[in-house]
């Protein structure tokens, strides 16, 4: 519903900048309406992300579809780098090799200040959903966003802080070229436009790289996913434990462990695999698999803040 709200808001924004910087000539109204369109063109992105990464497993993907939620997403980053942030900083340039007067200050000033309304309500369903979903993992809001496996959430969250900053550039130097009379006000402010949108990219490109290389989640989450599985009154001790992301807040889990008692082969078997169905009614654990610890090997100790150094929030 997220990215909808967003789609929706960024359809009605471009063409209303759009028209307005047809009109008036301003070189920041025409960087903004190129950054929404790029928005709009990403939401669709964004779109296809949510609905391939639902898709369940099969024997092609046996850990199913949700890295394509990254793979698509990262294609909304380059769309938002090359649409919205090179065309900004391109047209900015060309502005200030030939500046242009702007004909209508006020109706940019309108359209200014209704895309701030829209754009400013979109961005609260995705501050609403991420403070839900923050919540839910116990992590703060904004660490989430950033570092957090839901890769259309934080796409949405900074497309949108970038869309009101750019409005807040936009206007200022539409009213610094009103004030002063000189157009270069507006090309500079096309520029930072575009530098703004190229700073989001590469962060949003950077986040979804990691998590298709492989991601880990947090020290916290993989010690409290061990004791969950000491507690289990048919595990005696865990010896191996390996996490990583397999698509947005969905796990693949991989463990040795020691069985308590001595039953026959066909029996442990059996055994593992009934306690891997237990761990992947968990929401959080799209697969699991299961192998018997060696004798010899070490247990692991799953104490607060135990297990690996870093790694990405749920």
């Amino acid at each position: 519903m997220t990215v909808v709200i967003a789609f929706v808001a960024n359809i009605l924004v471009a063409l209303a900048k759009s028209v307005v910087a047809a009109l008036t000539g301003s070189a920041s109204m025409l960087a903004e309406a190129a950054h929404s369109w790029a928005d709009a063109g990403n939401e669709i992105f964004l779109l296809i992300a949510d609905r391939r990464a639902e898709k369940k497993r099969d024997p092609v993907h046996p850990l199913g579809y949700g890295r394509d939620a990254y793979i698509f997403s990262l294609f909304a980053a380059f769309g938002i780098f090359t649409v919205g942030a090179v065309v900004s900083v391109y047209h900015g340039i060309q502005s200030l090799a030939a500046p242009e007067a702007v004909e209508d200050y006020t109706l940019n000033y309108i359209v200014l200040a209704v895309a701030f309304v829209l754009e400013g309500f979109s961005l609260m369903q995705s501050v609403r959903q991420g403070r839900r979903d923050a919540a839910r993992y116990g992590r703060g809001f904004f660490d989430y966003v950033v570092n957090g496996s839901n890769t259309t959430l934080r796409s949405v969250f900074f497309e949108d802080t970038a869309a009101l900053l750019g409005l807040v550039i936009a206007g200022a130097g539409i009213g610094l070229h009103q004030v002063t009379g000189d157009p270069v006000w507006d090309a500079l402010g096309s520029i930072a436009i575009g530098l703004l949108l190229g700073g989001v990219a590469l962060l949003l490109i950077s986040r979804n790289r990691r998590y298709l290389l492989g991601a880990a989640p947090t020290a916290a989450y993989r010690a409290q996913l061990g004791r969950m599985l000491l507690a289990h009154p048919e595990i005696q001790r865990v010896t191996a434990l390996y996490l990583e992301f397999s698509g947005p807040g969905t796990l693949f889990l991989v463990a040795a462990v020691d069985l308590v008692g001595d039953g026959p082969e066909d029996g442990v078997a059996r055994q593992l695999r009934r306690l891997e169905g237990d761990l992947e009614r968990d929401d959080l654990i799209g697969r699991a698999v299961l192998t018997l610890a060696v004798s010899d090997e070490p247990s692991l100790e799953f104490g607060a803040g135990s297990g690996a150094s870093s790694g990405s929030s749920l």
